[in-house]
């Protein structure tokens, strides 16, 4: 049996799946968090109809007319694959909105049953409904949920409800069905008599004791945080404290005690190869495992970080950024709603730009799928943490500062592309449904948590492990496949590799070949960039990774990796500011839908993580020793160079506009 979960969007559908069947998808107290329909199995032995069920969680939509993807992909399911009941769950807090999307699925003659969540709120907001009397009207069954209660949460009683309507005919109250869906005057009048028959339904059937326009604390609250002149420098600190408790102290704390078991183990497999021949025990020991070991010293960061986030994101604070920022993205040619993606990409850049699919406008959907890789996601973190604690004596302002540094170019790079495409005098209206606060469950930031951390482990554990053995071989040997001496590194495969891209990285401050190969690996995965980085400049040798803290001063590890302060601060902004990991450029393939913006958007990163390396060396160079940095007249030559192509492609896009104001006169 397949039975289809759909719902407008918050409205507690993904928690409920989860709760059904034991999976632990992402959720969030936020519109938009389901983009792709995912199943999960509930086994005939472990529920009441005697059948395996497997449940479909759609993606939230407001309407069965397709106006997004999501909405497409609910939309498509429901009508082609035809599920033999839907649970069409209903906000309680919110009758009349979540309604109309119910007689639509009415309409379509399968089996409905309404999970009425969120049963707990709606009393205490004093709000009484009907719940027979609703039945009745509607003609379905009504199963009164809390989706976020583990013990009186109903679910057993719906999935009974389910069983027994399961493959009968459902009727519908009103019935437009017939209408045809390219026929937007008759598509429009169906609506407006289906709005017109939810609101009767919803004022017989639903009543608030007390005033809908009474203030609460809710409304307090907003006014504050959403408020348009507080909103930003509160959503600073509230970041800045998410930082310093995740990468200096907590998270610092932890990574003391995991570091401190990774190294026993290491030790541990040493001595079990001490009499192997030496390659061997480098090329295991040294580059394999002492690899992974620096990737995995920043998971309790990173874990941290994580848990914090999903906190803000369950109380409903985070939507409230969103409400903050639109007035400030919408001049820039962004909505409201792409702050979303980019702090699912604080994360993973992944979901981020997958997440882009609930802005409807294909522009600011393309443009912040673009843009949102350059938030310092988990992968970032460890390179963060190493060069703050390498190179500067405070980590936290260094981490804080990074991910503030990313928000001021996502908002340059969009008023760039806004005005390269001639839109920069269209205008976009943002619509979004605020949720309500709510007190964060730590269970469900513990669950986001962990599955967070786990694609970080298991990537350690595959991509950064097989990268740090590749990354040993071709620095342990030359073309020749003849075992490099000691001290004549520079003569392997590694170094032969990376010299080239060296030399176009002197203007930027690290022009050696170890530093290039490091940044080349982290186009596979940005971890790669801590791994490399042990390999080829055994770089724990000089840093206590136990407490993040420098064995020798900083001078002596930079003169060993080649880099002053102002130097590691560039290679730092570079790694972060150039193209995310393979993956997450497949996933902007995929969001964009075009080759065109692909390559724009790839070459737009690569410019910009050039430039800003640029200007940070040789800026920095100039105020801290008093002269320019090396390679100032070729790198010079290069910035020039994208910006007269930026140029030339924004006057084109000021005559595109042009055109456009003509052809609407």
């Amino acid at each position: 049996m397949r039975v289809a979960l759909a719902g407008n969007p918050n409205s507690g559908k993904t928690t409920l799946f989860n709760g059904i069947t034991g999976k632990i998808e992402k959720v969030g107290n936020w519109a938009g968090v389901t983009i792709a329909k995912k199943e999960g199995k509930v086994k005939s032995s472990l529920n009441s109809t005697g059948k395996d069920i497997v449940f479909v969680d759609l993606p939230g939509a407001y309407s069965m007319s397709p106006y997004t993807s999501e909405e497409s992909i609910t939309r498509d399911f429901v009508i082609n694959e035809k599920p033999d009941a839907i649970i069409n769950i209903v906000d309680s807090t919110n009758l009349g909105r979540n309604l109309f999307f119910t007689v639509q699925l009415l309409e379509l003659g399968i089996p409905v049953v309404i999970a009425l969540n969120k049963s707990d709120l709606y009393r205490k907001k004093e709000i009484d409904i009907d719940v027979k009397g609703l039945e009745e009207e509607l003609g379905v069954k009504i199963v009164e949920t809390t989706s976020t209660s583990s013990s009186d949460n109903n679910f057993a009683k719906l999935i009974d409800a389910v069983g027994s309507v399961a493959g009968k005919q459902q009727h519908a109250p009103i019935d437009f069905s017939d209408v045809d869906i390219n026929d937007v005057d008759a598509v429009q009048k169906a609506d407006e008599a289906r709005y017109e028959y939810v609101k009767k339904v919803a004022e017989k059937f639903s009543t608030r004791k007390t005033a809908s326009n009474k203030q609460t604390i809710q409304d307090a609250v907003d006014r504050v945080v959403a408020n348009r002149w507080l909103g930003i420098p509160i959503f600073a600190v509230v970041m800045w404290l998410v930082f310093s408790i995740s990468q200096t102290y907590v998270g610092t704390w932890l990574a003391d005690i995991l570091v401190g078991w990774l190294e026993s183990g290491q030790e541990y497999i040493a001595g079990l190869l001490e009499n192997a021949s030496p390659f061997l025990q480098s090329l295991l020991v040294d580059g394999v495992i002492g690899g992974v070991i620096a990737v995995l010293g920043f998971l309790p960061l990173i874990m941290v970080l994580f848990f914090l986030l999903a906190l803000l994101e369950d109380s409903g604070y985070m939507a409230r950024v969103a409400v903050v920022m639109d007035r400030y993205l919408k001049k820039v040619g962004l909505s409201g709603k792409s702050i979303i993606p980019m702090v699912v990409s604080t994360g993973c850049a992944i979901p981020g730009v997958m997440s882009t699919r609930t802005i409807k406008d294909l522009r600011q959907r393309r443009t912040t799928a673009m843009l949102s890789p350059f938030m310092p996601c988990g992968a970032k973190l460890p390179v963060i943490a190493l060069f703050a604690a390498v190179f500067f004596k405070n980590s936290s302002w260094i981490s804080t500062s990074m991910y503030f540094s990313a928000i001021i170019i996502i908002i340059l790079s969009a008023l760039l592309i806004v005005r390269i495409t001639g839109e920069k005098d269209r205008r976009t209206y943002f619509i979004m449904e605020l949720p309500e606060y709510r007190f964060p469950s730590i269970k469900r930031a513990l669950i986001s948590m962990l599955s967070r951390g786990k694609a970080f482990i298991i990537k350690a554990g595959t991509i950064i492990l097989l990268c740090n053995a590749a990354v040993q071989i071709m620095q342990a040997f030359n073309w020749s496949f003849e075992l490099v001496a000691e001290g004549a590194e520079n003569t392997s495969i590694l170094a032969s590799i990376s010299n080239p891209f060296a030399i176009l990285f002197i203007p930027l401050g690290f022009g050696i070949w170890q530093l290039a190969a490091a940044a080349i690996t982290g186009f596979i995965a940005k971890e790669n960039v801590v791994g490399t980085l042990a390999v080829v400049f055994s770089i724990t040798n000089f840093i206590d990774t136990d407490a993040l803290e420098l064995v020798e001063g900083a001078a002596q590890v930079g003169d060993i990796m080649g880099l002053t302060s102002v130097a590691a601060l560039a290679y730092l902004m570079f790694n972060l500011f150039t193209p995310p990991c393979f993956a997450a450029i497949g996933a902007m393939r995929s969001e964009m839908e075009s080759g065109k913006w692909l390559w724009a958007g790839i070459g737009l990163q690569f410019g910009i993580g050039y430039v800003v390396a640029f200007l940070v060396y040789q800026i920095g160079t100039l105020i801290t020793a008093g002269h320019l940095g090396s390679g100032f007249i070729p790198g010079l030559i290069v910035v020039l160079a994208i910006a007269a192509l930026l140029v030339y492609l924004v006057r084109r896009g000021n005559k595109i506009a042009e055109q456009r104001k003509l052809g609407l006169n």
